[in-house]
């Protein structure tokens, strides 16, 4: 565990794991309404197995520290309860000290889960120093029609989520070609190994199109910045056909 200082001087905690060997970047780990549990302490050690430098903040610190919730529903409804004591504005302050405190170690890029994917979500456009952000099953990222995103952003749905109805994400998907969606035959918290929803294939897919979507911009080339239109911008004022053919190369289509 480490600590970290927010701007307004709050001081958190957050727990690191270290690759072996060489790094390939910076992962910030986001919790759900659970706390940094060891589903999340997991996640970042599987992240920081494959190179990254990986650190999940404690974002309820601000609350109660050493929060680790179980999945039963007094857990669930104690969680939310801390969700909505920290604030969003908190929370995303203490995500920016995280990714700030990390800069200098590599790019940074953010992966979210549950609440954490709505936060990383919204990090991507709020949040300096950014690489790239994943998020996965993020609640209420499906209400964003318009919003376009500055960085690449990769997002996990499950096709069976009894919180993200199906037939708004079709809608969603259909209104933002900036973003890289994917669906699977699976319900919420489908890549927690730890609760019922699990889902292997699932996971494995998520799993395998993070780590490599997080080693292109991470340890590839430079990111870019999305404009408007959802179309990348290279600096240093090249031509356009050579931006229209980063559009063709980085981007998909919904999945």
């Amino acid at each position: 565990m480490i600590e970290i200082t927010a701007a307004d001087g709050h001081v958190f905690s957050a727990y690191r794991s270290d690759p072996a060997g060489g790094t390939k970047g910076v992962v910030v780990v986001l919790q759900e309404v659970f706390g940094v549990n060891s589903h999340i302490r997991k996640m970042t050690d599987a992240f920081a197995a494959q190179g990254f430098i990986a650190v999940a903040p404690c974002l309820f610190d601000r609350i109660q520290t050493g929060v680790e919730l179980g999945y039963d529903e007094a857990s669930v409804a104690q969680g939310l309860d801390l969700v909505k004591q920290v604030g969003f504005d908190h929370a995303m302050a203490d995500i920016d000290a995280t990714v700030g405190s990390l800069s200098g170690e590599g790019r940074v890029g953010i992966v979210g889960y549950d609440w954490g994917g709505y936060l990383a979500y919204n990090a991507a456009n709020q949040v300096q120093g950014l690489s790239t952000v994943v998020a996965y099953y993020g609640c209420g990222i499906i209400n964003d029609l318009s919003q376009r995103r500055k960085v690449p952003t990769l997002l996990h749905f499950g096709a069976m989520d009894p919180y993200i109805p199906r037939n708004q994400l079709v809608i969603f998907r259909a209104s933002r070609p900036d973003l890289r969606i994917y669906e699977y035959p699976a319900g919420h918290h489908f890549a927690c190994d730890d609760r019922d929803t699990y889902d292997a294939a699932s996971a494995d897919k998520a799993w395998t199109t993070t780590l490599m979507h997080l080693t292109h911009r991470l340890e590839g080339p430079p990111a870019v910045t999305l404009k408007n239109q959802g179309a990348y911008s290279s600096s240093g004022g090249k031509e356009k056909k050579k931006k229209a053919a980063a559009v063709s190369d980085d981007m998909e289509p919904p999945m």
